[in-house]
């Protein structure tokens, strides 16, 4: 036998049984708050044209897209980030819309990473986007919204880290070598503070603009660390960034979400098309954040249609590895009943289960088997989370 015809690619893996009933109820828990906030719900294509996701738009880099071509000769890509997409359907069917657009969506996203760092190339993401509104209260609406969804989903011991992407524009307003710039913004995104030291202490910079780099790994923690970094900033942007950020505090304290958020001033993100603030949801049993967020004022833009916009996608997968390995019990599509009949009582089990089928109740009719006995039909019983087994023999 051919033993690679059952086995999946390397990064992707089957879900099937009480994990595939889980993910469902767990997106139903998830589009839940969605709905409650006024989210409707779109889908897009699971591949689109390369031009949505190319460099230009600040999504990931080119190696990491899954490429194909259609019989036109046009590069296609498997999607591997859901918020170009979105962006590009605002730009087409609300192009003349002002007010407020809301949208959620559920859909995988597929990135070619390295195989080394252990991650799925396939994953499930549930999201949501605000359109057309570059306010404070947007950009709170949308992290208190990411509270509940956590909230929802049974976690009680996790974290909303907030930064702003102009705190560190501001730092580096001054500084005319992009290259400069780009080391620096590399040494931040990896978290490598010692070498971010290291590089600064050799940089022709202002001395004040160097202090704040120098201290980068201690600007995090509550809100009280925004008072110190307006001590240590003099430029404008960061100025301005940190004004943000106090206010979407404060109106997060009207929503009662303040005590599940802190601040993190040295957060960047991969994406470039952030242009405001930055946020991730952080809990216990995953090596990863399980929810990433932030401002993009421009990227719609890009598509056509002026429109400042932000949003969050949890990532499903690390959200159940957090809930599986903090022991929080997770809800399950399951069925009410099993009937096990002989093949002479097959018209009492079809008429039997008809009935409890018209009540509403889900049944799995399951001929007798000579290989199984009792204890195989009861644990199975236990495994497939069934109510009850009736017996007709």
């Amino acid at each position: 036998m051919n033993r690679k015809r059952v086995h999946t690619p390397e990064g992707v893996r089957d879900v099937y049984g009480i994990e595939c009933r889980q993910r469902t109820k767990l997106k139903e828990k998830l589009n839940h708050v969605f709905a409650l906030y006024g989210y409707e719900s779109i889908r897009t294509p699971g591949f689109e044209f390369f031009d949505v996701f190319n460099s230009e738009k600040g999504t990931v880099s080119s190696r990491e897209m899954f490429k194909f071509f259609d019989r036109e000769g046009n590069t296609l890509v498997l999607r591997p980030d859901v918020t170009p997409s979105i962006a590009r359907c605002v730009a087409k069917y609300f192009n003349e819309e002002n007010m407020g657009i809301r949208l959620s969506y559920a859909g995988n996203v597929f990135l070619n990473n390295s195989s080394y760092q252990l991650k799925l190339k396939e994953t499930c993401q549930l999201g949501a986007e605000l359109v057309n509104d570059d306010s404070a209260q947007a950009d709170s609406e949308v992290i208190a919204m990411a509270v509940d969804c956590f909230l929802a989903s049974g976690l009680k011991d996790f974290r909303i880290s907030i930064g702003e992407v102009e705190f560190f524009q501001g730092l580096t307003d001054s500084i005319k070598d992009e290259d400069v710039k780009t080391e620096l913004r590399e040494f931040i995104l990896n978290k490598n503070y010692f070498g971010l030291m290291e590089y600064v202490e050799n940089l022709d910079i202002p001395e004040k603009v160097k202090a704040v780099f120098l201290r980068f790994n201690e600007l995090n923690g509550d809100v009280e660390i925004l008072d110190q970094a307006e001590e240590m900033v003099e430029n404008k942007i960061s100025q301005k960034a940190l004004h943000r950020l106090r206010k979407v505090y404060d109106i997060l304290k009207l929503y009662g979400k303040e005590k599940y958020v802190s601040f993190d001033l040295g957060m960047l993100n991969k994406h470039n098309y952030y242009t405001g603030i930055i946020f991730k949801g952080y809990t216990y049993g995953t090596g990863d954040a399980v929810l990433k967020g932030g401002r993009y004022d421009n990227l719609i833009e890009q598509f056509g249609k002026k429109a400042p916009s932000v949003g969050f996608a949890i990532v499903l997968d690390e959200l159940m590895m957090a809930l599986t390995r903090q022991d929080i019990p997770m809800d399950a599509e399951h069925t009410n009943t099993m009937i096990v009949y002989s093949e002479d009582l097959m018209e009492d089990a079809v008429s039997k289960a008809a009935e409890l089928r018209s009540q509403g109740r889900t049944v799995i009719l399951e001929r007798e088997n000579s290989f199984c006995s009792k204890e195989d039909y009861d644990k199975f019983m236990k495994e497939h989370h069934l109510g009850e087994i009736l017996y007709l023999n």
